[in-house]
């Protein structure tokens, strides 16, 4: 009998039918209940960006160039085209995402942060591994562990005991206040204090208490994501999709609202259109607002994570894709694209584009759990794994006044790197009283590197699964299962065959840079609320048995 463990000393059988369905379905209306009490969404109000000059000081290409970052969320590689790949065998194309690929620089082995959100985000702003911030796993909302490993054990889907660490839960703090500590330097400190107007648009998940806000972390403005429905569920141009066989999902139609925020303690409203869309006719205001100035813009979307929610007109744009999950998120990944496309050609319009560098990447790569097959192919792994299709992520670099068209780069690069190379950009000055773990990415991007690359490796962590690249060689180790992966990436990209066994000095070698990189590190901020096992090969829809290889992610 499949089981849940909720403490060092409860064991609930999963498996008592009828009425054990009915308690999850309860506490999820309870769920329900409680976020709508706990406060109200106004209607939607306009938002006051800042004005630059009305005039240019300097033509723009005599200026700093503007930077713009725009992050997805759980994108998965083979969303995009621009690898010869997208959704649905193809039928569902990236035309805008693929132009700014071919427009400058494509990192083809490009990696996030970490299997999850938070950590990315935290290291994509900061250059640093959690090693040095202590910031290592993604914090989630209140209750949510405790209800994800709950509803994950009453499934009947083959795979192994959820373990919820209610030690773990009851020393952490409220999810508002689980956040980057402001002791930490950001790109937008270091952007604004060369002379940047910064802005932050979308997904933040950095903590929202006192010293981790966006404002408190080097943005001026903040439209932030205050929850994660992209429309009402009953809006009448809405098409939902429920995934009911997977816990988070579930969660998180309970507890997400249509809602935004504006500045630090601004009142909650309603956005005024589809989150995607609205998001981005805000990022033009900006752009236009302050084409006079050097900006930048950090556009966070929450496209395509779940809830799955499309546009009508998206949804019948993609075509007829089964099932209709599938088709939900294809459009989801449409409306990603065209707001790639919108900013193109608003900075196009300004004459912007010259001298703006727009960096395109996803937090890390598809979610299984959707149950959408081929989002990551033809990499193994998911978000939630450090195999390929966890941590690969589409990395494209634009700045036409520098860097050519066409420019391909298999250097592996990360988003660690971000932070260095931008600062390179905007010639200010990196830190000098912290280690920067990332490189500038510059000298490759405009073909002015020679030599070998000054960093032939890099690190991933997620408590006890843990993973180091060195050059074409990647290692990981989990303590759950106790087992090793090593495989050499220059034969065997995909990950397929596991040398471990055959290769122990190479093992040995790796495992050695593993202890040498925790040495003296930073202590994890916040423990460990669920460990979740996730199937490296299937997705959360498909049924898993004995044969099939599962790794526990800590978070």
């Amino acid at each position: 009998m499949k089981k849940i463990i909720i403490a060092s000393f409860i064991v609930i059988p999963a498996a008592l039918g009828i009425a054990w369905l009915n308690r999850i379905d309860l506490m999820l209306a309870l769920v329900k209940f409680q976020t709508a009490r706990a406060y109200e969404v106004a209607p939607n109000r306009d938002i006051h960006w800042q004005q630059g000059p009305a005039q240019a000081g300097a033509a723009s290409q005599d200026r700093p160039p503007n930077v713009i970052v725009i992050l997805a969320d759980d994108l998965g590689i083979n969303d995009i085209s621009t690898y010869g790949g997208g959704l649905a065998n193809g039928q569902v194309q990236t035309p805008n995402i693929d132009e700014l690929a071919a427009s400058g620089a494509n990192f083809s082995q490009a990696y996030s942060g970490a299997g999850t959100c938070a950590p990315s985000r935290a290291m994509l702003l900061t250059g640093r591994y959690p090693t040095r911030t202590g910031f290592e796993f993604t914090p989630t909302p209140d209750g949510m562990g405790a209800m994800a490993t709950m509803i994950a054990s009453s499934h009947d889907n083959g795979l192994p005991l959820s373990i919820y660490n209610k030690a773990g839960a009851d020393k952490i703090p409220s999810f508002d206040e689980q956040g980057l500590p402001s002791s930490e330097i950001t790109l937008a400190e270091i952007l604004r204090d060369r002379g940047y107007y910064t802005a932050h648009i979308g997904k933040w998940h950095l903590g929202r208490g006192k010293g981790f806000s966006p404002e408190e972390q080097g943005f001026e403005q903040s439209l932030l994501m205050h929850s994660g429905l992209y429309l009402p569920v009953d809006h009448p141009d809405v098409v939902n999709a429920k995934v009911d066989f997977d816990p988070i999902d579930q969660f998180l139609w309970a507890k997400m609202r249509y809602a935004a925020a504006f500045n630090d303690g601004g009142p909650v409203f309603e956005p005024k259109s589809y989150l995607t869309d609205y998001w981005t006719d805000e990022s033009i205001k900006i752009i236009k607002a302050n084409k006079n100035r050097p900006f930048f813009l950090y556009l966070a979307h929450w496209g395509a994570h779940t809830p799955l929610q499309a546009t009508r007109e998206d949804y019948e744009a993609v075509g007829d894709i089964k099932p209709h999950r599938a088709r939900v998120y294809a459009a989801m990944v449409r409306a990603v694209d065209r707001s790639v496309g919108r900013i193109l050609a608003t900075l196009k319009e300004e004459g912007l584009s010259d001298n703006t560098i727009v960096v395109f990447s996803s937090d890390n790569g598809g979610a299984g759990y959707i149950g959408i097959p081929d989002i990551n192919a033809p990499y193994r792994g998911w978000k939630l794994t450090m195999f390929e299709g966890g941590i690969r992520v589409p990395l494209f670099m634009r700045w036409p006044a520098h860097i050519a068209r066409n420019t391909s780069i298999d250097t592996p690069a990360a988003h660690i790197d971000f932070l260095p190379t931008l600062v390179a950009a905007a010639q200010a000055k990196l830190p000098e009283d912290r280690i920067i773990d990332g490189a500038n990415l510059l000298p490759l991007a405009m073909g002015e590197h020679t030599g070998e690359w000054a960093r032939d490796t890099l690190f991933w962590q997620s408590g006890y699964y843990q993973v180091v690249r060195h050059k074409d060689w990647k290692l990981q180790v989990s303590e759950n299962p106790k087992k090793e992966w090593l495989f050499d990436l220059s034969v065997d990209p995909t990950e397929q065959i596991n040398l471990a066994a055959q290769q122990p000095d190479v093992v040995a070698k790796l495992t050695a840079m593993l202890h040498a990189h925790q040495e003296g590190r930073t202590p994890v901020l916040y423990p460990y609320v669920a460990e979740i096992p996730v199937a490296i090969d299937k997705t959360s829809a498909e049924q898993v048995t004995p044969s099939d290889e599962t790794v526990y992610w800590p978070n």
